[in-house]
């Protein structure tokens, strides 16, 4: 298990809010948009920042989901 340090925690809770909201705003963006290539597109960037969302909340929670 990894000790954070309160600064860490600190700044893993900011990416993690970032990575929420990315991937709210490209999951919006992908639904709205009329383009398919481009709604594809940001569908999969939605993805990618729920990836990362996912990897640093295990993290966070000692490698458990």
């Amino acid at each position: 298990m990894t000790n954070f340090t309160a600064k860490d925690l600190d700044v893993l809770s900011h990416i993690l809010t970032g990575e929420e909201m990315a991937c709210k705003k490209a999951r919006i963006y992908a639904n709205t948009l009329t383009d398919a290539a481009l709604a594809q597109e940001m569908d999969k960037i939605a993805c990618a920042h729920a990836e990362r969302f996912n990897a640093l909340f295990t993290m966070l929670n000692g490698g458990k989901a």
